[in-house]
């Protein structure tokens, strides 16, 4: 053993990951980073598969892909575990965030490894939005349709920037092409950026359910891999429920029609883990008001250690907070409801009251919500010094 580890690679893999210390009391909310890079991993291996016989040209990319689910062995499995393998992904990466916002993971020293992840939840989001184009199914192409147009509101350099993304002056041949380019090269950047992520939360080491820096610390393995591996098991679970008997109920039906440019579908809906943002971005009539409240809505995400820096860090111990948390989470749940709704009463104006919501958390609700507990600290700490002088 100690010859192998003399290598730098491995002595760096062994001291990094087996003999990593972290703290005595992290909960299964933390192994939910480690099911991220899992659920990553599951859809490289799986994308590649699906890339031998996948075709991007808009004549056979639909019928391609008929052809993995019914003649290629094993390719409806394949197929199934990648478009769920995103909503697990997906699924996963948001209980992670919420965790971090819960628990204040994101506060110094730790806001670079916040920071990284924000950026590779953008990148998901792209990857995520590319793959669902590739099927060129009815609901694929009208949804790279809507999006793409968005890039057209942009002052000056909108027009010729759309040009640019579909390749001519409409969705063709040159627009899957990229597409599918881009979609093959981005989960290897993320995978090179979970990397990063790791050694950036390395460098402080994992915050812990109490928010505060202990110096009782047990080696990563065995106490969490165990850990970790009794997620990934019951994930899995879960999971493959879905893509054995369920393997259709979290895509859209209009997804198994071929791409049809003269027929518009009567609701254009994006995938669920989309929803939230799509309720956001349909809020508002103007097409740039609401590309700019889309984009202010991932802003704030990047801005959180900046914007809440609470003296208590975590949120065991902000009893205001849990709620303004627990309604943060509810205003999401609504969104992603609305979102999947026509845009008609009520469901317009229930994407409004949860935008309102939304940017309520991070401006007014939160910040407010930290000055009060600050306040309420500062208060008896004073008093509890008052008897001691």
């Amino acid at each position: 053993m100690r010859s192998i580890r003399k290598h730098f690679l491995l002595d760096f893999i062994y001291y990094k990951g087996v003999l990593y210390p972290t703290p005595v009391n992290l909960n299964y909310m933390w192994s939910f980073g480690s099911l991220a890079l899992f659920a990553l991993i599951i859809q490289i291996i799986t994308g590649l598969m699906l890339a031998l016989w996948y075709i991007p040209s808009t004549e056979v990319a639909f019928e391609s892909v008929e052809f993995i689910m019914r003649e290629v062995n094993y390719g409806w499995f394949f197929r199934y575990l990648h478009s769920n393998g995103a909503s697990l992904f997906f699924f996963v990466v948001y209980i992670h965030m919420g965790r971090g916002l819960y628990f204040g993971s994101y506060m110094y020293p730790r806001e670079k490894v916040w920071y990284s992840g924000m950026v590779m939840f953008v990148l998901m989001i792209a990857t995520a939005f590319f793959g669902y184009v590739l099927p060129w199914g009815q609901m694929s192409y009208w949804a790279a349709t809507v999006i793409s147009s968005l890039a057209s509101t942009l002052p000056l350099i909108g027009q010729n920037l759309l040009l640019y993304i579909w390749g001519g002056i409409n969705i063709d041949q040159a627009t899957l092409t990229r597409i599918y380019g881009l979609h093959f090269l981005l989960p290897f950047v993320l995978l090179a950026l979970s990397g990063l992520h790791l050694l950036l939360l390395h460098e402080y080491g994992s915050n812990n359910p109490l928010g505060i820096e202990t110096v009782d610390n047990i080696p990563f393995h065995p106490y969490y891999t165990v850990k970790d591996i009794y997620g990934i098991v019951v994930a899995l679970f879960f999971y493959l429920i879905f893509v054995f008997y369920m393997p259709n109920i979290l895509s859209h039906s209009d997804n198994y029609i071929a791409a049809n440019p003269e027929v518009t579908p009567t609701h254009i809906v994006p995938e669920w883990y989309f929803l939230p943002f799509y309720a956001i971005l349909r809020s508002i009539p103007n097409k740039l008001g609401g590309v700019l409240l889309l984009v202010l809505a991932l802003a704030l995400l990047f801005v959180v250690p900046l914007i809440s820096k609470p003296i208590i860090r975590s949120g065991t111990f902000r009893p205001l907070y849990q709620h303004v948390f627990w309604l943060f989470i509810c205003t999401c749940i609504l969104l992603g409801w609305s979102g999947g709704n026509p845009v008609s009463t009520p469901y317009y104006e229930i994407c409004q009251l949860g935008t309102c919501l939304y940017f309520s958390f991070f401006l007014i609700l939160n910040p407010g919500c930290i000055l009060v507990e600050n306040l309420i600290y500062d208060y008896y700490i004073e008093k509890y010094k008052a008897p001691n002088k």
